[in-house]
This record gives C-alpha cells, sequence and structure tokens, in this order.
C-alpha cells in the first residue's frame, strides 16, 4: 500500500511538473502557431497537440522546454498549413485570415503588431508553409538561423537562403501602412460612427479614393465573393451590410491583431470583425470577417 502512495505522489508531482512547464510556454506556442496558419481554431489545435506529445516526453532528456516545444509547434503548423492550403482551394468567395482580440500591450509594440495584422497574415499566404515558418521565426520571433534550423530540421546555409527569399518576397507584396494607434484609432471611430448612421458621405470622408473592401463569409453569410474597389462603391457595400445586422446586434471598438478594429455582437455571438488599414490617415483596405466558424477568436 505505501509504494503504491509513493507512486500516486510521484506521478502527480511529475504531472504538475509537465504541466506547469508547459504553460509557461502555451502563449509563445499559440502566437507563433497562429501566425503560421492564420486561425485561431486552428492554432489552439496545435497547442493541444504539442501538448499530448509533451505528456509523454521523459523531462530529464529535455535540456531546452522553449526549444523542444517550439520545434514541435512549427511542424505541426507546417503539416497542418499544407492540408489547409488544399481546402482553401475550394472555399467560397475570399478567403482572410481570423481575427483574434489582442491586447493593448501587443499595439505598442510596433513590430509585434505589424507581425499579427491580418494585412501581413494575408500577405503570408503568398509564401510556402516552409517559408511562412522560417520568416515568422525569425521576424516576428527573432531566433537565429541556427535556432531556426533546428525547428525545421534544415541546415542553417539553407534556412538563411529562404529567410531571405521568404523576406524579399514579403517586401515586395505588402504595403506600408500608418501605424500610429491614435491615428488608428480616430478613423475606426469615424468609421464606425458613419456606419451606424448608415451616412455614406461620412464614411466615403473617411476612406481613401481607391480603398478596396475584402469580405470573406465563407458562403455562408451574405458577404460580397469577390473584392469591392473605389470609395463609392464601398462605401454603399458597407451601408447596406449595416443594415442586415440583426435588431439586437451592438458594434463596438476593440484590439483586434494588434490595433483597433470592430467587432459586432448578437447577443453574445459575434457576427461581424473588421479591421480597416490605413494609409496617411484615410482607409486603404477593409477586412471583413463574417464567416461564423472564423469568429471564435474575437468573443468576448
Amino acid at each position: 500500500m505505501k509504494g503504491g502512495i509513493a507512486l500516486s505522489h510521484h506521478t502527480g508531482v511529475h504531472r504538475s511538473t509537465t504541466e506547469h512547464r508547459f504553460a509557461e510556454h502555451r502563449a509563445l506556442l499559440h502566437a507563433v502557431a497562429y501566425r503560421v496558419l492564420g486561425s485561431v481554431t486552428e492554432a489552439e489545435d496545435v497547442v493541444q497537440d504539442a501538448w499530448l506529445r509533451w505528456s509523454r516526453v521523459d523531462m530529464a532528456t529535455v535540456s531546452d522546454a522553449e526549444g523542444y516545444l517550439v520545434r514541435v509547434a512549427i511542424r505541426l503548423a507546417i503539416d497542418r498549413l499544407r492540408s489547409a492550403r488544399v481546402r482553401r482551394e475550394s472555399y467560397v468567395g475570399p478567403w482572410l485570415p481570423e481575427p483574434m482580440l489582442t491586447s493593448p500591450d501587443v499595439a505598442e509594440d510596433v513590430m509585434l503588431a505589424d507581425s499579427v495584422s491580418t494585412a501581413m497574415l494575408f500577405v503570408l499566404e503568398t509564401l510556402s508553409p516552409l517559408e511562412r515558418a522560417v520568416f515568422v521565426l525569425s521576424e516576428a520571433f527573432d531566433y537565429s538561423h541556427a535556432e531556426i534550423a533546428r525547428c525545421v530540421g534544415r541546415s542553417d546555409a539553407a534556412v538563411r537562403q529562404i529567410a531571405h527569399r521568404a523576406k524579399r518576397a514579403v517586401e515586395a507584396r505588402r504595403r506600408r501602412y500608418d501605424t500610429d494607434q491614435a491615428t488608428r484609432q480616430q478613423a475606426t471611430e469615424r468609421f464606425l460612427a458613419a456606419c451606424l448612421g448608415g451616412d455614406v458621405t461620412a464614411l466615403i470622408e473617411v476612406l481613401a479614393p481607391d480603398v478596396t473592401m475584402v469580405s470573406d463569409g465563407g458562403g455562408v453569410t451574405g458577404a460580397p465573393r469577390k473584392a469591392i474597389h473605389g470609395h463609392e462603391y464601398v462605401a454603399r457595400a458597407i451601408v447596406i451590410l449595416s443594415r442586415r445586422m440583426p435588431d439586437d446586434a451592438r458594434a463596438r471598438v476593440s484590439q483586434v491583431n494588434g490595433g483597433p478594429g470592430i467587432v459586432v455582437h448578437s447577443g453574445p455571438t459575434p457576427v461581424l470583425a473588421i479591421t480597416l488599414h490605413l494609409v496617411k490617415g484615410a482607409v486603404e483596405t477593409v477586412h471583413v470577417v463574417s464567416n461564423p466558424a472564423k469568429l471564435t477568436g474575437v468573443v468576448l
């Protein structure tokens, strides 16, 4: 009996240590997986799978818990992204990253905010899964080429080339949007006020003349299945969208993907998330997600 008690106690202590060490790195694993996948739900699945692997590891054999866990998570994320790419080929309408509520301290760090913005995640979709993983670890988390090489199972030289190629591709495709949080907050509040008032003229004043709106409804909602261009067309589309909201809809400005965004709830359920991207104070790009399956990250 005593032996049984001792074994049970030892197992409990071991499990407690295992859980504690994993908990220390959980937020990092989710942050890495989300940036690689652009999906809150899939990032959570990666974290869960990483935990299952971690729970079966002999702690005595792991000298660097962070390195081990990031390596597991990044490889799981790469595998998931490869299969997700196949599924996205049959996705109805435009595909956008899943929006996610973020804390104010993320917004205060320009590099961190940029790495999680829907605009950057959208650009990262153009990279291969391996390029995206290397770019994320290098640019967003400042891992060295040697550390990344161990994570992805490539040589240092190969990772250096991949990182260079990925960075060049991203720089060629990305737009330089405003990063000043006060400017973005003010524009988002004006945008929301115009939406709530159904004021097309006020909306046009906030939008850049060549603004583009991309809506992701996944074929489930009435979202436009093609991008809309030009401030008059975008303003009218937004007003129509506002009128279609449920009677009990409540809209508020929240921190979404590293900056001010708009989340609309019907009761406790999010029905819409909007992120705005500005150039010289005017809204240049509007990302609207209404696919219910992609709004789990903005539940209050």
